[in-house]
C-alpha cells in the first residue's frame, strides 16, 4: 500500500511476542519519504498515551554468493 504525502496507516501488531515489541505498527509518508512507525501504549501519571518511534523501512541484507576456488587440492 502506498501512502499519499504526509499520510499513513497504523495497525495492531498481531505478531507481538514480547513486552518491548510495539503494540501498533505501520507505514507513513513524511514529506515524500516512506517511513515505518511503531507505537506503544504506555501508562503515565495522567493516563494512557502513545509512545512512537520512526525508522527507515527495513531492507533485508542481500546474501552474496560464496566464491569457490576450483584449484583446491581435494
Amino acid at each position: 500500500m502506498e501512502n499519499k504525502i504526509n499520510t499513513g496507516a497504523i495497525f495492531k501488531n498481531t505478531h507481538k511476542k514480547a513486552d518491548n515489541h510495539p503494540d501498533y505498527k505501520g507505514k507513513v509518508n513524511v514529506n515524500g519519504k516512506e517511513m515505518e512507525v511503531a507505537l506503544w501504549v504506555k501508562q503515565g501519571k495522567n493516563g494512557q498515551f502513545f509512545s512512537a518511534s520512526f525508522s527507515e523501512p527495513y531492507v533485508a541484507p542481500q546474501v552474496t554468493p560464496i566464491e569457490t576456488d576450483n584449484d583446491l587440492p581435494f
